[in-house]
């Protein structure tokens, strides 16, 4: 699928594997809408790649709607790449026998999943009402951003794994659901990534290189620009459908 000359939404886009995905699509000749609640940072990479900033919280159908209209403006929505997403860590059960406050379980689901939900049905109904692209009828493709952490989820992950979990567990369903549409949809789990969530410094370079050793090859953190990629290629690869693909260097996460 061709790109230029079309928008495409990017949730998260304002930094990490968001930032550098929208960077990649735009060289495509796409036209990104940054979505995020950083406007400093959201705004700064729009205007670099001749695109939009919306500030969005992917949960709120106003401000997602509003997203979709400043695409529209753009030119025919033909991509979303849902990149949004929090962790939290904690224990379902803690050392001082506390349980996990309830609040915190459903605000991780709310944003990680309600709202790659939300985004999805929003955007696809607006892809719907698009012209086809192709001979077979193509109007868009979704990408999903889940991570490892659904299948190999570590002590303290209950939260983040489940609401990731459910993403890789809507892409197959929603992808038959669009399929009528001609529109695809893919979902990618990523490995321990190298994004500003680890700080910067000398402290931070050995504690990203110790968490290294345990990836099978290379023995490093990914690049985001190596997601991007794999984006870029869900995007634009036709053929490409209701699949889930772990981008992690062979990694299976160990309980801690």
């Amino acid at each position: 699928m061709e790109l230029d000359g079309a928008s495409v939404i990017v949730t998260g886009g304002a930094s990490g594997i968001g930032e550098a995905s929208a960077r990649r699509l735009s060289v495509l000749g796409a036209k990104p809408v940054i979505c995020d609640l950083n406007e400093e940072k959201g705004t700064a990479v729009a205007n670099e790649l001749k695109g939009t900033f919306v500030k969005t919280d992917v949960a709120d159908t106003a401000q997602v709607e509003a997203a979709v209209a400043a695409a529209q403006e753009l030119g025919p929505i033909r991509a979303l790449v849902n990149g949004a997403g929090i962790g939290n860590a904690s224990r379902t059960v803690n050392r001082e026998g506390a349980p996990f406050p309830l609040e915190q379980f459903e605000f991780v689901l709310r944003v990680n999943l309600v709202g790659t939900f939300n985004c999805i049905r929003l955007v696809a109904a607006a892809m719907a009402g698009q012209d086809p692209v192709d001979e077979d009828g193509q109007r868009g493709s979704i990408v999903n951003i889940a991570s490892v952490a659904a299948f190999d989820g570590q002590i303290g992950q209950v939260a983040y794994s489940a609401s990731k979990g459910g993403v890789v567990g809507l892409t197959l369903p929603v992808a038959r659901d669009l399929s009528a549409l001609g529109i695809r949809v893919n979902c990618i789990a990523p490995g321990l990534i190298d994004t500003p969530i680890y700080g910067q410094g000398e402290g931070s370079d050995k504690f990203k290189a110790h968490l290294g050793q345990n990836v099978l090859f290379p023995k490093r953190l990914g690049h985001a620009t190596e997601l991007a990629s794999m984006v870029a290629e869900c995007v634009t690869n036709d053929y490409m459908n209701g699949e889930t693909l772990r981008v992690d260097g062979g990694i299976r996460m160990p309980p801690k």
